[in-house]
Parts: structure tokens; sequence; C-alpha cells
């Protein structure tokens, strides 16, 4: 799928053809395109800000009802704010309904406090240094103490290496993460969620972010195995 790079007239297919669609007809094929090409986006943010699957998938259904409301008013302005590729735009987007969504459905429930959110947070962050963890295969560093007590301090201190990695990432990278190794989506499938050209460059991407993440590793001083 072609996406729209900053400074770029250009749009996405599915939503040009959205946006650009006359009469119902049209319009209602045009929104189905839409939602085929990026579905696997919207669905994956929305699992990442609801609890369950019942949760995600009225997440994801609030988020199609949100995003087509108006004619499609909050879709409209990403053309008057062209400054990044529509799928990161539209994660943004995406992530922001979400948490609105729950706020507005659930409240705070009785003892509640604005540490939930965060909470929530660290759950979903854990998760993912566990997937990149087992990708860079940290445990292995480790190898050479053994199963004794500094070989769990220093496994720990990797796994905090890692996530400060992580939390570095812009935003896109960190859901190709998820989508790839949590998922378990293809490439394929990933190049037409988040505007990659080809399913050979959902790869390459890959590869240099856990290069990236290899290279904050070793700057901290634990790529060697002994400390």
């Amino acid at each position: 799928m072609a996406e729209s790079g900053p400074g770029s007239d250009a749009l996405p297919l599915p939503l040009a053809q959205l946006l650009h669609a006359h009469g119902q007809p049209a319009t209602e094929s045009a929104w189905q395109g839409f939602v085929s090409a990026y579905s696997p986006l919207l669905l994956q943010v929305a699992r990442s800000t609801a609890a369950g699957h019942d949760g995600a998938m009225d997440a994801y259904a609030f988020l199609l009802e949100a995003l087509r409301e108006s004619q499609y008013r909050r879709l409209r302005v990403y053309v008057a704010h062209d400054q990044a590729r529509f799928s990161t735009w539209l994660l943004v987007v995406a992530r922001r309904l979400c948490i609105d969504f729950h706020r507005r459905r659930y409240g705070r429930p009785q003892g509640a406090t604005d540490g939930d959110a965060a909470a929530l947070e660290r759950k979903t962050r854990r998760r993912l240094v566990d997937l990149a963890a087992d990708e860079i295969d940290v445990d292995s560093l480790t190898d050479a103490l053994g199963d004794s007590p500094e070989s769990q301090v220093r496994s720990a201190q990797l796994r905090q290496a890692l996530q400060k990695a992580l939390d570095a990432l812009p935003p896109a990278d960190r859901l190709l993460l998820v989508m790839r190794f949590e998922d378990g989506r293809s490439a394929a499938t990933i190049a037409r969620a988040m505007g990659f050209p080809t399913p050979f460059h959902v790869y390459r991407r890959l590869s240099y972010v856990f290069g990236q993440l290899r290279t904050s590793l070793a700057e901290r001083g634990v790529d060697d195995p002994v400390p």
C-alpha cells in the first residue's frame, strides 16, 4: 500500500478512495476497503487499551464508529495536517480514541486512581519486553553465571535496560514488534496495515529495530555475559 510521507500531497489509496467517493454505494464500498486495509492496526490498538476479547471488540467497534461519523471528519483532518505517515498518524488517533472510550464507558471505578492507566501501560510494556527479550535472546547473556542469584540479578538488569531501549523507540516501531511477534501477523499483512511498500520492507525494518535495541544494550554495557 502506498503511504504518504512527511510533506507529501499523496494519500494512501484506501483513504483517497474514501475521501473522494461520491454517492452511497461508492462511499460504502470505499469504507469497506479502508476497514479491510487498516483493521489489523485498529484491532491492535483496541487490544492494547482494553481488557479481554470482548472489551477489545467493543473498543474496535467504537473506533470504526468514531472514524466514520460526520462524514469521516477525523480522517479528513489528516489532509490538512500531513506531517507523518498516515498509518503512524492513525495509530496515535486510534489510541487516543480508545482511551477516551474506556474513560467514558467505565469512568473511574471506586477506589481507582490515575495510576490505573499507568498500570495498564506498564503491563503492555512488560509484555513487549518479554517479546523482544526472546528475539534478542538476552537470557543467553547470563548463561555463564548459571542459575545463581547473580544470574537472576543480571537478568533483571538486562530486562530493565531492554525496557528503556524499547521506550525510546517510535510508537510505530513498537506496534510493528507487537503485530509481528505477539499477534503473529505475516509480513504481508503488516505491510498493508502500516503502509510499507512490500513485505521485504517489513523484514528490513524489523532487522533495523532489533539492531537498534542491541546497540542500546551494548551502550549500557550489557552485551557481555560477565557483569
